[in-house]
C-alpha cells in the first residue's frame, strides 16, 4: 500500500500477467466497493486500485488472499515477473513460457532470503518473439527453440543456453547471486545493472561464461507482439487495448464475460489478451461497446500516461483528461506516446517513445519542444 493524493494505492502483482475471469471480477468488485471503481494496468502487467478508503487494506488483503492473488505477504513486492502475453497462442511462440512464470513465482516465494530483493527487481520470460526486449529485466530468459532459452542479465544476452526444465531454477539462482554480490559490494542497488560488473559477476557465480552472441540486446522486430486485434489460427485470440490503462467496471465485466478457455492475460502495454474465445465476432462487438480498443489502426494504440492530477500530488496537470481530449484527433499509426505529469515520468514504456511532459507554466514539452495542448493535438 502507498498513500497518494486521492487516498490509498494498492498494487496487485500478476506474475506472467495471468488473470482468471473470476479473479478479475474480484478485483473490480474491490475497486468499486473500496476505491474509485477503476483498475489501472501498469507497465509491468500488474493492476492497481486507487482512492482506497481508510480501513480498506485489510478487507482488500482478505479478498485477494481468497482469490489466490496474494499467496505470500512476505514476498509480495518481489513477485515481478513478465511473460510474453501471446505465449502458446500463435505461430510466433517458440515455447509457452506461462508455466515457467508460475514455477518461478512459486520458487521465489519458497526462498525466505529472496524476500530481500528490491521491489524494482524484474524477471522476464520471452517466448522467442522478442516482445520483451525493451523491458530490460534484471534476469530474463528468451527462448530460442522448443527446449532452450538464452539467459539475459540486465538486458544483455549472455549466450548461455538453459534447458527449459532448468529455467526457473537458474533465474532464482541468479537473483540469489545478485543479493550476495550486492552485500559484498556494500551496495543498496535496486537493479542488477547498478552493481559494478553486476551481470558478469552474477554469471560467474552461476558457474557460466559469456558466449559470443547477438543476444537479446541486439534488437528484434518483436514479431507478433500484442497489438489490438484478432489473432490465432482459429481467430480465437483477442487483444483489447485499454485507453490510458484505466479499466472501468463495465469493461472489466465484458472481458470476464468473453474470456474463453485461454483465460485473460494483462500485458505490459496496458492491454488485455483474451484466449480461446468461442465467438470472436460477438466478443469484439461486446468489448468495443464498452470503449475498449480492438482495432490496430486506433490512435489509442501505444498511448500511455501516468496518473496525473488529482491522483498524484506531484503532477502539474490532469494528463489523462488532456490526453482524452487530444488523442482522438490524431491520425492512426502514431508512434508510442507517453504523457507525464512531471519529470519523474512514472509508468513510461521501454524503448523509444514520444515524451509528453507537463510544464509548470501550463502546456507540455513534447520531446523537448514546449507546446500548448492545442498544439499537441495538432
Amino acid at each position: 500500500m502507498h498513500e497518494a493524493a486521492d487516498g490509498g494505492l494498492a498494487r496487485v502483482r500478476l506474475p506472467g500477467g495471468v488473470l482468471s475471469a473470476e479473479q478479475l471480477r474480484v478485483l473490480i468488485a474491490a475497486a468499486v466497493g473500496l476505491g474509485d471503481g477503476h483498475l489501472e494496468l501498469t507497465s509491468r502487467a500488474n493492476v492497481q486500485l486507487r482512492a482506497l478508503q481508510p480501513g480498506a487494506p485489510i478487507e482488500l488483503s482478505d479478498r485477494l488472499y481468497a482469490a489466490g492473488l496474494l499467496p505470500s505477504i512476505s514476498h509480495e513486492r518481489v513477485r515481478n515477473i513478465l511473460a510474453s502475453p501471446l505465449a502458446g497462442l500463435d505461430q510466433h511462440s517458440q515455447y509457452d513460457v506461462l508455466p515457467l512464470a508460475t514455477e518461478l513465482d512459486q520458487l521465489l516465494c519458497a526462498q525466505p532470503a529472496l524476500a530481500e530483493l528490491p521491489g524494482r527487481f524484474l524477471f522476464a520470460l520471452d517466448d522467442g518473439r522478442g516482445d520483451l526486449v525493451t523491458a530490460k529485466a534484471d534476469v530474463a530468459v528468451r527462448m530460442v527453440d522448443g527446449s532452450r532459452g538464452e539467459l539475459v542479465l540486465a538486458g544483455v544476452g549472455t549466450g548461455v543456453l538453459v534447458e527449459a526444465g532448468r529455467v526457473a531454477g537458474v533465474m532464482v539462482a541468479a537473483a540469489e547471486a545478485f543479493l550476495v554480490e550486492r552485500a559484498e559490494q556494500r551496495s543498496e542497488a535496486w537493479r542488477l545493472g547498478e552493481l559494478v560488473e553486476g551481470a558478469q559477476r552474477v554469471l560467474g557465480r552461476l558457474g557460466f561464461e559469456r558466449v559470443a552472441t547477438a543476444g537479446l540486446d541486439a534488437g528484434s522486430s518483436a514479431a507478433g507482439s500484442a497489438v489490438a486485434g484478432v489473432f490465432g489460427e482459429r481467430s480465437d485470440v483477442l487483444v483489447a487495448a485499454v485507453p490510458l490503462g484505466v479499466l472501468a467496471a463495465e469493461q472489466a465485466e465484458a472481458l470476464a464475460e468473453v474470456a474463453g478457455r485461454g483465460g485473460l492475460r494483462v500485458t505490459p502495454w496496458r492491454s488485455v489478451v483474451v484466449g480461446g474465445v468461442a465467438d470472436a465476432e460477438r466478443a469484439v462487438r461486446r468489448l468495443m461497446a464498452t470503449g475498449l480498443v480492438l482495432e490496430a489502426s486506433s490512435p489509442w494504440n501505444g498511448v500511455t500516461s501516468c496518473a496525473g492530477r488529482p491522483g498524484c500530488a506531484k503532477s502539474l496537470a490532469d494528463v489523462r483528461g488532456d490526453a482524452r481530449r487530444v488523442v482522438p484527433a490524431w491520425t492512426a499509426g502514431r508512434r508510442v506516446v507517453h504523457w507525464s505529469g512531471c519529470e519523474r515520468r512514472c509508468g513510461r514504456p521501454g524503448g523509444k517513445f514520444v515524451d509528453v511532459v507537463a510544464l509548470a507554466g501550463g502546456g507540455y514539452s513534447v520531446d523537448g519542444v514546449a507546446m500548448t495542448v492545442d498544439e499537441v493535438r495538432a
